[in-house]
């Protein structure tokens, strides 16, 4: 089982970040990206103060600008949230640590959103899987630090065991990108998609199923070629396709 690398979306207290490389040390993860417009963000004083025996740590975590940019090699996006989204499955951290344990991703990522709202449906919509952690509903959200070391527990205790089975390449987001894409443009040229509306709901649920599937390289090209071949092939006058 590979240790997953840590994205925070737009963190608004460096203190935290110090935290949360301290837990991360803990645990054995290193591998983390703040998304952040605030290029001085890494360099705040409250880091160093904070970050007890890992300081290591705050010289590797990188800074981006987008989501799409921390995740565009991970073949498998997981999206912390306490938010119940519809026809979305949250798994527990437990939970998480037993699928992980039974797939085969190289890199993947376990994204956290800010302090005060979480993650927003943009980011809700880039992540393959979701996961919260349960606690009182008089008090649902923990501090980032906190919820680091739940997660960063429970994968270790998954870790633990466990041997790496050899098998095909999975899908990067990037790649996955590319099908949704190509998924999109097929069925809107076969007259599938009747409005711009509909159409992404069908093209988001159309993608849950593979992404359900642990979706390869070779599977993710084959989809590519095929739904681009279906969107450029021109269709007849009374809506059926040229012979």
């Amino acid at each position: 089982m590979k240790p997953p690398r840590l994205v925070f979306l737009r963190p608004r207290n460096a203190d935290n970040l110090g935290a949360i490389a301290r837990a991360m040390k803990n645990f054995g993860l290193s591998d983390w990206v703040v998304v952040s417009p605030n290029p001085q963000l890494l360099e705040a004083p409250g880091m160093n103060r904070l970050a007890v025996k890992s300081g290591e740590l705050l010289e590797t975590v990188r800074r981006v600008d987008t989501l799409a940019e921390a995740i565009a090699d991970c073949t498998w996006v997981v999206g912390t949230t306490m938010r119940l989204i519809d026809g979305r499955r949250r798994l527990t951290p437990r939970e998480l640590a037993d699928t992980v344990a039974t797939r085969n991703d190289d890199t993947w990522a376990l994204v956290f959103g800010d302090e005060r709202n979480g993650l927003v449906n943009e980011d809700v919509e880039q992540c393959h899987a979701l996961s919260f952690i349960p606690s009182s509903d008089e008090q649902p959200s923990l501090n980032l630090a906190q919820a680091v070391v739940v997660y960063g527990y429970e994968l270790a205790m998954g870790r633990r065991g466990t041997v790496e089975a050899p098998g095909p390449a999975l899908a990067d987001d990037a790649l996955v990108r590319q099908v949704r894409e190509s998924l999109q443009l097929g069925l809107a040229a076969s007259g599938f998609l009747r409005t711009e509306t509909d159409g992404r709901h069908a093209v988001d649920d159309l993608m849950a199923s593979l992404m359900r599937g642990r979706l390869t390289k070779k599977e993710a090209g084959l989809w590519i070629a095929a739904w681009r071949v279906i969107g450029k092939k021109p269709r007849a006058a009374g809506g059926g396709e040229v012979p």
